[in-house]
């Protein structure tokens, strides 16, 4: 009798393991692999960087990538278990650091990178798009480097050719602030848009070979940054606006203006871009954090708590992941195939949609797109051969433009008119 209740007992779940519903998922998530290990997936941001450093001042003897790391969304075992081919890890830099050291903490956090980097036999820098297609050919996770806020640059030129010389391939043009030189999406707009000594940011870049990331930018910011490039723009971790109405998303003009551009809009995973009751909700988030920055001046940590705890008493929906692919099917209607990638915002965020919880879980995204009738080719696309193309395009740019011209002599006190001459 009682072999026969666990008999009983197991059938139901054997009945489900054969479902053709549940067999069609098998098949599509192996067919997802076997997509993954033909061509490197390349996550536009990731901020494990920031996290190893708030929780282990940096030390990666605390906080191993290379080990199990469940307390994070990331960590390497799980990158490849995830099919990852490439990760900008991002070297963030708080706005609390505007005048008080932005380059030096950036500098830092590259320096982050290049540990975290040389302490994995599965990981490898890279610094040009061929780079990112060799290194995942040899079955290893191409490591690029982003800096995301661009008062890390301290209003100089020579300070951001100094990044590039370093390995950062992008530069997000602001964060949550704006800038002397450039409007954010979350603040008060002073510029209506870049100055004249941000347009020589963007046109620097481009000389450079650095992408111009437009996350976290002004509408304003957006349209003078796309004007102004000479190479393909992208945003390494925004979603669409038409679908998640919040200010760090793309509206569907600056969407068209991709398609004469060359760029890419990386989907962001976090639930506040990307689930439309979520994203009303959490429209000013980044009000609430400069305000508790504010109520603990020089105490970051105390200002996370407290932010922390507002999280938590203002919970979220968190979508799934047919919410994401909702976001790729948008971009893809209103920019085209070659315009869309994925950027997850893995540990920069605090809600993830059910099924996505960390980077082990791309394959589902993957399996969710060719679900909706995608090409393998246009999976390749989405995944990481957009951004590869408009790295490789800057790339090239960069090589006229270094034919045609030698680095900016450009200061901002002098183009944007801002110098105090003394009297005589």
């Amino acid at each position: 009798m009682k072999h026969r209740i666990i008999v009983a007992a197991a059938l139901p779940a054997a009945l489900a393991a054969w479902h053709p519903a549940a067999a069609q998922d098998d098949a599509l998530l192996e067919r997802a692999r076997r997509i993954h290990a033909s061509a490197p997936l390349v996550d536009g941001h990731n901020d494990l960087p920031w996290e190893i450093r708030e929780k282990a001042q940096g030390d990666l003897s605390v906080i191993d990538p290379n080990g199990s790391l469940p307390q994070l969304h990331t960590d390497v075992p799980r990158l490849r278990a995830g099919g990852v081919g490439g990760v900008f890890w991002a070297a963030y830099v708080p706005v609390d650091r505007i005048g008080r050291g932005a380059a030096a903490f950036a500098l830092a956090q590259i320096g982050l990178i290049k540990r975290m980097t040389d302490a994995s036999p599965h990981l490898e820098l890279a610094r040009t798009a061929d780079d990112v297609v060799r290194i995942h050919r040899a079955g290893k996770v191409a490591s690029l480097i982003g800096i995301e806020g661009g008062h890390a640059i301290e209003n100089s030129l020579d300070v951001l050719r100094q990044f590039h010389e370093l390995g950062v391939r992008y530069m997000t043009l602001t964060h949550a602030n704006t800038l002397d030189w450039a409007d954010a999406a979350t603040d008060t707009a002073r510029h209506g848009g870049l100055t004249r000594f941000g347009e020589e940011v963007v046109r620097e870049m481009n000389r450079l070979g650095m992408l111009v990331d437009l996350s976290h930018v002004s509408d304003e910011t957006m349209k003078d940054a796309i004007a102004v490039s000479a190479a393909p723009v992208i945003f390494s971790h925004s979603s669409a606006r038409a679908l998640a109405d919040h200010p760090r998303n793309v509206p569907d003009d600056v969407l068209a203006m991709l398609k004469q551009n060359g760029g890419v809009v990386m989907i962001n995973f976090y639930s506040g871009f990307v689930e439309p009751t979520a994203a009303r909700q959490m429209r000013g988030m980044f009000d609430v954090q400069r305000r508790f920055r504010e109520q603990h001046p020089g105490d970051p940590q105390a200002a996370q708590r407290a932010y922390d705890a507002w999280r938590r008493a203002n919970p979220v929906p968190r979508g799934t992941t047919a919410t994401l692919a909702d976001h790729v099917d948008h971009v893809v209607r209103v920019a085209g195939i070659d315009h869309v990638g994925l950027g997850s915002d893995y540990d920069g965020v605090t809600s993830l949609p059910v099924g996505m919880e960390d980077v082990s879980r791309f394959p589902h995204l993957t399996a969710e797109l060719l679900r909706r009738g995608y090409s393998d080719d246009d999976v390749r696309k989405v995944l990481g051969g957009n951004v590869i193309r408009a790295m490789r395009q800057a790339e090239q740019v960069a090589e006229r433009l270094q034919r045609e011209r030698g680095p900016s002599q450009a200061v901002i006190d002098v183009m944007d008119g801002r110098l105090v001459r003394p009297r005589r």
